[in-house]
C-alpha cells in the first residue's frame, strides 16, 4: 500500500505542526488508512503487527474528534499494560502538544490510585488506562463517561491473552451505547469476532498485510538498550566494529539532526539526510559520503530512498523501524554487490522487542541478541588499531628524516624502548585527552569552570533551533576571525550552547557576534555564568 504524508491526511493546523516538530515524514500504511476513517466517526477494527504506528493511526483522530471546551473524559483507550498505557499517554501528549485545553490522563496498577483520582477530579478528555485499573476506578465511581464520544482498544487479542475480556465486555456494556468502537488487534481470533459483532456497529476492517518478505544474506543482531543510552552504545560499537562506511538510520528528523550533533562533537565524520534539507544540501551531502569525506551517514527512511553505494559495511537501526518493509530497505543498503555487510538494531523496553519479532518473522530471518560492548573492549580495539597502523608505516619504509629525532634522543641516554613509549603516549593520551572533553549525552557532569586560558561563553540558541557544533563554530569564525581549530569545546543544550574561546578572544568574539543570525535566528553571546 502507498504511504503518503501527514499534510495529506486532512489534520488539523495545531496537529500538523506537532507531527513535523516530532520530526515524522510519512504515514504508515495503518495511518494512512486509519486516521480519515476514525475522524469520519466509522467504527474501525484495524488488523495490523506490533510496530506499524497504530498509537498515531487511532490517537490522532481521537484528539482531532475531541471538544476542547468540554472537559469531561470524551475518549476512553484501553492497553493491556502499564507500559503500553504510559507510552500511548506521552505519544498522545506530543500529537496535542499545540492542541490548546486537551488533557491526557494515564490510569494503571501500581501506581498510587488516589494520584490518579487527584489527576482525574482536574478534569481530562483523554483516559489510557489498563482494564483492572479502569474497573477499579469504575467501582469508586471516580470515572464518569456520560460524555464519552468514543473507546479505543489497543492491541485487543493481548488484553484477551491476559485474562481481561470479562472486564474489557463489563467496560463495554456500561459506557454510553452512542459511541464510536475503534479496535486494534494483530490477529482475528474467534474471541476477537465476537466482541466486535456484540459491541461494534457495521465496522469497518483495515486490513494491512505484507507479503513475506527475505532480505540478502546479512548478519543481523540486536542490543537491549536502556533509554537514553543508545548514542553511547552506538559509539562503542563503531569503535569495537570500525566500519569503514556506515549508516545510521532513525524514525524522524529531530532524531537525525540531534544524532548528528552528538556524533559530531564525539569527533565522528557524520552528518545527516532527511526531507527538511534541500536537494543541493542533500547532494551535496551524498557526495561527501561517496567520496568517503563522511564515515557515518545518518538519515530517515524516506531520505535514504535511491541511495546508491556499495560498499557501506553496516547499518544501525538507532530507532525500531516503524513498518517492517523499513527495515528490509534500510539493511538491504550493506552486502552488496557479493560483499558481506552487518545490521545492528536498538531496542528499548518489551514493546519494541515484539516489534522486531515481529519484523524477524516477516522477513524470514535471524536477529541474534548481542551484549554492549565493554570500555575496556573499546580500548582494547583501538590499541589494536594503532598497533596495525604503525605496522603499516613501519612496512612502508621512508622513515629517515624521522628517525634522525629518534638518534638524537638517544643520544641523550634515551633508550629505543622509551622514546617509542613517550611517542605512543603523545598519541593515545591525546586521543583520550580529547574524548573526554566530549560531554556523553546519557551523562550530566556539571561544568563549573573552563579550560585553563579559556572563557566559556553563552549562546542564546540550541537543539530547538537545529543547531549542531558545526553551526557555532561557523558562525564565530565568520564572524570574529579566530581561527576555528582555537574554539574549544562546545555543548548544545535544548535552549542554548556553551562554547570555550581564547580568553584574549572573548569580548571581540562577544562584540563580532552582536545581533549574529544563526540558522535564521537572531542570537546574542553573553559570558556565561
Amino acid at each position: 500500500m502507498e504511504k503518503i504524508q501527514f499534510a495529506k491526511l486532512g489534520l488539523s493546523d495545531e496537529i500538523q505542526r506537532a507531527v513535523e516538530e516530532m520530526g515524522f515524514e510519512e504515514a504508515t500504511a495503518i495511518q494512512t488508512v486509519s486516521i480519515p476513517l476514525i475522524m469520519s466517526g466509522r467504527d474501525v477494527i484495524g488488523h495490523s503487527q506490533t510496530g506499524t504506528g497504530k498509537t498515531a493511526a487511532f490517537g490522532i483522530p481521537a484528539i482531532e474528534r475531541i471538544d476542547t471546551a468540554n472537559k469531561n473524559i470524551q475518549v476512553l483507550i484501553l492497553c493491556p499494560t502499564r507500559e503500553l498505557a504510559v507510552q500511548a499517554c506521552d505519544e498522545i501528549r506530543k500529537f496535542a502538544k499545540f492542541t490548546h485545553g486537551i488533557k491526557a490522563v494515564p490510569i494503571y496498577g501500581g501506581q498510587p490510585i488516589e494520584r490518579q483520582i487527584k489527576a482525574l477530579k482536574m478534569g481530562a478528555q483523554i483516559i489510557i488506562g489498563t482494564p483492572g485499573r479502569v474497573m477499579d476506578h469504575m467501582r469508586r465511581h471516580t470515572l464518569k463517561f456520560k460524555n464519552l464520544k468514543m473507546i479505543i482498544l489497543d492491541e485487543a487479542d493481548e488484553m484477551l491473552n491476559m485474562g481481561f475480556r470479562e472486564d474489557i465486555e463489563t467496560i463495554l456494556l456500561d459506557i454510553p451505547t452512542e459511541r464510536q468502537t475503534v479496535l486494534f488487534s494483530a490477529t482475528m481470533s474467534k474471541e476477537i469476532l465476537a466482541i466486535t459483532k456484540k459491541f461494534q456497529t457495521n465496522p469497518e476492517l483495515i486490513k494491512i498485510t505484507h507479503q513475506q518478505l527475505t532480505v540478502p544474506s546479512i548478519e543481523q543482531y540486536y542490543y537491549e538498550v536502556p533509554k537514553g543510552k543508545k548514542v553511547e552504545v552506538l559509539c562503542r560499537l563503531i569503535d569495537v566494529t570500525n566500519p569503514k562506511r556506515s549508516m545510521v538510520f532513525c524514525n524522524t528528523k529531530r532524531q537525525v539532526d540531534e544524532l548528528v550533533n552528538e556524533l559530531q562533537l564525539r569527533g565522528y565524520l557524520s552528518d545527516g539526510l532527511h526531507g527538511d534539507m534541500k536537494q543541493q544540501a542533500r547532494t551535496q551531502t551524498m557526495g561527501l559520503f561517496k567520496k568517503g569525506r563522511i564515515d557515518i551517514l545518518v538519515a530517515t527512511d524516506v531520505a535514504a530512498r535511491g541511495i546508491d553505494v556499495d560498499d557501506i559495511e553496516a547499518i544501525f537501526n538507532f530507532d525500531v523501524p516503524q513498518d517492517e518493509e523499513y527495515y528490509v530497505h534500510r539493511i538491504g543498503r550493506t552486502g552488496r554487490a557479493g560483499k558481506s555487510g552487518k545490521a545492528y538494531t536498538f531496542v528499548t523496553g518489551r514493546k519494541q522487542i515484539m516489534e522486531l519479532k515481529d519484523i524477524q518473522r516477516f522477513t524470514n530471518s535471524k536477529i541474534t541478541q548481542k551484549v554492549i560492548p565493554t570500555l575496556s573492549e573499546v580500548e582494547e580495539n583501538k590499541t589494536s588499531k594503532f598497533i596495525q597502523e604503525v605496522k603499516k608505516v613501519l612496512d612502508g619504509g621512508e622513515l629517515k628524516e624521522y628517525a634522525n629525532v629518534v638518534d638524537k634522543l638517544m643520544e641523550e641516554d634515551y633508550s629505543s624502548v622509551d622514546i617509542a613509549t613517550a611517542l605512543i603516549k603523545i598519541i593515545i593520551g591525546g586521543q583520550k585527552e580529547k574524548e573526554s572533553k566530549v560531554l556523553l549525552a546519557d551523562e550530566f557532569v556539571e561544568t563549573t569552570s573552563a579550560e585553563e586560558g579559556m572563557e566559556r561563553l553563552k549562546v542564546s540558541i540550541g537543539k530547538d533551533f537545529k543547531i549542531c557544533a558545526k553551526h557555532i563554530v561557523g558562525a564565530i569564525a565568520g564572524e570574529s576571525g579566530i581561527r576555528g581549530k582555537d574554539i574549544g569545546k562546545i555543548e548544545v543544550f535544548e535552549k542554548f550552547t556553551t562554547v570555550e574561546v581564547p580568553k584574549e578572544s572573548a569580548s571581540q568574539v562577544i562584540k563580532a557576534m552582536k545581533n549574529c543570525k544563526i540558522n535564521g535566528k537572531l542570537t546574542t553571546t553573553t559570558l556565561a555564568k
